[in-house]
């Protein structure tokens, strides 16, 4: 039974992590390369607050604070470019992550995180607040894909320049989707910090970033239940296979 609560708890981490670049890339079609770093900067927050004593929802809700104002930092520094040439940015900015995490001592360098403390909430009560978070993420792109905001998203998605003639204001719809996409991958980072209660920089990859747009990719760029299905499956198939 503890086998199935934590391929369920992989899961939903992994339904988050795909929502939340589904957001960025597939509602307002900005490619991303380097998502896993926002999930970093969201695992390593929270996973140093609660080392220091500070209990593990305040400090999973700073995780998700920081890597959402680094998100629209990133966003900022990516208006403008487009297409291969955002790829390549946000690229460089998960290599960035990776190269700063392991200089820095403090952040564990080389030899990443261990112990990181227990929510205490036991696996029953970890995988029920896992699920409940990806529900909420769900539930969050489907009001967003039928609002004016996801409406807003397409135009930029679509034809950035045709949208901006219309009225659209591209540069500030851009910035909402790497706010709200970061901030979701730093809420994915931060349940994955302390499910393996271990982090080292090669968490949060290049080959993490790729997963990642995978299950976009193969859920179908901007479908939330294509997304959600690719992103739970891709989280066991190597399971399986093993």
């Amino acid at each position: 039974m503890a086998y199935e609560i934590s391929l369920l708890i992989v899961m939903g981490i992994s339904v988050i992590a795909g929502l939340s670049l589904n957001l960025i890339t597939g509602f307002c079609g900005q490619i991303s390369l380097g998502h896993a770093a926002f999930m970093g900067i969201g695992a390593y927050t929270s996973a140093l607050m609660t080392k220091s004593g500070i209990p593990f929802i305040p400090s999973l809700f700073a995780g998700m604070l920081t890597a959402g104002i680094l998100g629209i930092f990133v966003g900022l520094c990516s208006l403008r470019v487009r297409h291969d040439f955002l790829a390549i940015t946000t690229m460089g900015v998960g290599f960035l992550f990776i190269g700063i995490v392991r200089q820095q001592d403090i952040l564990g360098g080389e030899m990443g995180i261990s112990s990181i403390p227990d929510p205490g909430l036991g696996k029953i009560g970890f995988l029920i607040f896992v699920l409940s978070c990806a529900a909420m993420v769900v539930s969050l792109s489907i009001f967003m894909k039928q609002s004016w905001l996801g409406f807003a998203f397409d135009a930029v998605a679509d034809d950035e320049d045709t949208a901006r003639v219309l009225g659209v204001d591209v540069t500030q719809f851009k910035l909402i989707a790497f706010a709200i996409g970061t901030s979701i991958a730093g809420l994915a980072g931060g349940l994955y910090a302390h499910n393996i209660r271990f982090i080292d920089p090669d968490s949060f990859g290049f080959v993490e970033s790729i997963t990642v747009l995978s299950m976009v990719v193969i859920g179908g760029i901007g479908s939330v239940w294509g997304v959600v299905f690719a992103s739970a499956l891709l989280s066991v198939l190597p399971l399986w296979f093993q």
